[in-house]
């Protein structure tokens, strides 16, 4: 599955999710992924299709639950989780 659009959440969507956001393009960056939407959230909007994936931090990993693709991040300023997090999901997608 190509992955196009990765969606960060966070509840009032304009925050942490902003701040994980900025996070996700600069790792992707440092991975050499290119043509990936990165956009911000709440987590009202986190349903099926609305992303390929969506990363939340650690509080908010109940709102995430049911989705398949997911990323929880203990510490959501840590780039060192986020891109082994990235890593593992991308290796799961078949990427």
């Amino acid at each position: 599955m190509a992955v196009k659009k990765i969606m960060c959440c966070c509840g009032s969507g304009i925050g942490s999710s902003l701040m994980v956001r900025m996070n996700v393009e600069a790792v992707l960056k440092t991975m050499g992924k290119t043509g990936i939407e990165v956009v911000h959230s709440t987590t009202s909007d986190a349903q099926p299709g609305a992303a390929d994936f969506f990363v939340v931090g650690a509080d908010l990993a109940d709102f995430v639950d049911k989705l398949p693709h997911k990323i929880v991040l203990q510490n959501i300023m840590s780039k060192k989780e986020l891109q082994e997090k990235l890593e593992a999901m991308f290796a799961e997608l078949g990427e």
